[in-house]
């Protein structure tokens, strides 16, 4: 499932673009202004982001700054801002593609479409992160060069882990994302044993993670050096 959110104050737009972009695999958040931007983007994970710029209460260059801090979460500018050196301002600072209002609706989907198969194909690529190597599409992975097995559940939830390494994913997006086969009801420890799992096999000292840090409260991450 894709999981964009869309940032833009016309609510009429907004609405449009989400019509447009509709399909089985594509769900969506709508945000107007930039502080609810980026409560949801600290609270969920997302695949990509389309991205105003004259909001509310801010620029949305400084929203994309903020995301690239962190993150390679694709990001898709649509504005009114059509200056030559407004493109080349939002492109530089991290924008993976810019589209000036107005536009049509076939080309931006045409554009997310782009950018949505671009993360299918880093997926399928190895991933390195220090000892660790990860191949999601073959289903291996390693530590040290060791093989590591691990089970479905433990690999949805590494995977998620590993596509929003230092965001903070929640309980709640955490279940909802792994145990997606229509269970009513999932036991309010499975995740908790499925992190104990992950980390057992992952971690050099499971009981003082490096990598998969609780955030108490609130969730996990996979923490960046």
């Amino acid at each position: 499932m894709n999981r964009i959110l869309i940032v833009e104050d016309d609510l009429a737009l907004s609405n449009g673009i989400t019509l447009a972009l509709k399909g089985p695999n594509n769900e969506f958040v709508q945000t107007h202004d930039l502080s609810t931007s980026k409560e949801q983007l600290a609270s969920a994970a997302f695949d990509l982001v389309i991205l105003d710029l004259n909001l509310p209460d801010g620029n949305g260059l400084d929203f994309l700054t903020d995301i690239r801090k962190t993150t390679t979460l694709p990001v898709i500018i649509l504005t009114a801002h059509d200056m030559e050196t407004d493109i080349v301002t939002g492109l530089e600072l991290g924008a993976d593609d810019y589209i000036t209002k107005p536009f049509s609706l076939m080309v931006l989907r045409a554009r997310v479409d782009v950018q949505l198969k671009k993360i299918k194909r880093v997926l399928a690529e190895t991933i390195q992160i220090d000892a660790f190597s990860f191949s999601f599409d073959k289903m291996a992975f390693a530590k040290k060069g060791t093989p590591v097995e691990l089970s479905k559940t433990e690999q949805k939830l590494l995977r998620l882990l590993i596509d929003h390494r230092g965001k903070i994913l929640t309980r709640d997006h955490l279940v909802d994302s792994i145990w997606t086969d229509g269970a009513e009801y999932v036991g309010e420890n499975a995740l908790s044993v499925t992190i104990k799992r992950l980390r057992d096999k992952l971690e050099d000292l499971p009981s003082s993670p490096q990598y998969i840090k609780t955030v108490y409260g609130i969730g996990y991450t996979w923490a960046v050096k």
